[in-house]
């Protein structure tokens, strides 16, 4: 779940991380309003979205007066932005930040990831920050260079300012603004924080121009101070109604309802019914903590879906997540819809015999595959 640059600049001055004075607009006549209480010699004024790619597709812009500043906003409010993460269709700005321009000497990329190896925090650091940081890493992604962090010590500190060294940073490394980032990214269960340019400015201070959080929507449980940003994503009511049950869900243009548990399953079957010629209606990740109540809402919402026509169950029993949950999921939901989608599934590991029986004795109107690849082949079919 992706944090808009104003959300996540509060929560990075939690952390007492140098950000840049500013406040948030919602009309062109609150943008005018907001400079008397700014009081900078120059402004910037920069849309709320939570794609990036912004300055690249004008969606920020330097202002020298704050009737300037309102024009602005007036420009950018109320109207699509498209940058190269939204989309033809772009995303709507309702809001813009109106922010202090500083002067800036010096320009870095820095980025907070899991290492998928050890699972510990890793850095991600170049000194080719600024709008056009992906392009340049594209093209050379040695620019870019890594930097596991596990704990914060004074030999990790040290060693930290070492690897800034090598990107160019040999003078007052800001290594305890770093750190202070990385209490904010495990605290709040970040999967991504991205600062970027994270800056020095002519008078040598260091500063967060812009930042980008993304926030693990499986640990909301851990704060529910965000459960009210999930509103603000842009989700549809139905897919805040799966997340409401502990189901990950995403619309898509197809015809296929796809049942699945885990993200990496879902991506796989929604790619197998791509390459076969078929159109997933969703993606999905039944989380380990879902009840069968929960699948059977979110099988509730594939079968409201007018443009599916089958249901493609596609799940590995596991850990929390067994296969005659997901199976009584179904059952539940299908006892509540007059809406009889044909399913097609593939069960395996935990239960896996179970979840079947129960299909086939609530007369579910199933067909059993062994592998993905014929159930996929099958699903596509019966879509067609």
């Amino acid at each position: 779940m992706f944090v808009s640059e104003h959300q996540s600049k509060e929560l990075l001055a939690q952390y007492d991380l140098p950000v840049p004075v500013s406040r948030l607009a919602r009309t062109p006549e609150e943008a005018e309003r907001r400079c008397a209480e700014i009081g900078a010699r120059k402004y910037v004024v920069k849309a709320q979205i939570t794609a990036g790619g912004r300055g690249l597709a004008g969606g920020v812009k330097f202002a020298a007066t704050p009737s300037a500043v309102a024009d602005e906003a007036r420009r950018l409010l109320g109207n699509p932005l498209v940058t190269a993460q939204t989309g033809a269709k772009g995303e709507m700005v309702t809001a813009v930040s109106v922010e202090e321009a500083l002067d800036l000497a010096e320009s870095y990329y820095f980025a907070f990831v899991l290492d998928t190896r050890s699972g510990a925090p890793m850095l991600l650091a170049s000194s080719e920050g600024g709008v056009e940081f992906e392009q340049r890493s594209q093209m050379d992604p040695s620019t870019v260079k890594s930097f596991l962090l596990e704990s914060d010590t004074p030999e990790t500190r040290d060693a930290l300012a070492g690897f800034l060294s090598e990107i160019g940073i040999e003078q007052d490394p800001p290594t305890g603004i770093l750190m202070a980032a990385l209490r904010a990214f495990i605290d709040n269960d970040m999967t991504l924080l991205e600062i970027n340019p994270f800056a020095r400015t002519s008078q040598g201070e260091w500063s967060v121009i812009d930042a980008k959080i993304a926030l693990d929507g499986a640990a909301l449980f851990r704060h529910p101070e965000f459960e009210s940003l999930a509103g603000k994503q842009g989700l549809s009511e139905v897919e805040m109604e799966a997340q409401a049950n502990d189901i990950n869900l995403v619309r898509m243009d197809g015809n296929i309802g796809v049942v699945v548990n885990g993200a990496g399953l879902g991506l796989a079957t929604n790619d197998m019914v791509f390459d076969a010629g078929g159109q997933p209606a969703n993606f999905m990740d039944i989380r380990t903590t879902a009840t069968s109540f929960d699948i059977a809402k979110g099988v509730s919402l594939l079968l409201e879906e007018p443009r599916a026509r089958v249901i493609l169950l596609n799940v590995h029993g596991g850990g929390m997540t067994a296969c005659d949950t997901v199976a009584e999921g179904i059952s539940f939901a299908y006892s509540r819809s007059d809406r009889k989608l044909p399913v097609v599934a593939r069960l395996a590991g935990q239960n896996a015999d179970w979840g079947i029986r129960i299909l086939k004795d609530r007369k579910i109107p199933v067909e059993v595959f062994d592998t993905m690849s014929d159930a996929v082949s099958r699903a596509v079919e019966l879509a067609s």
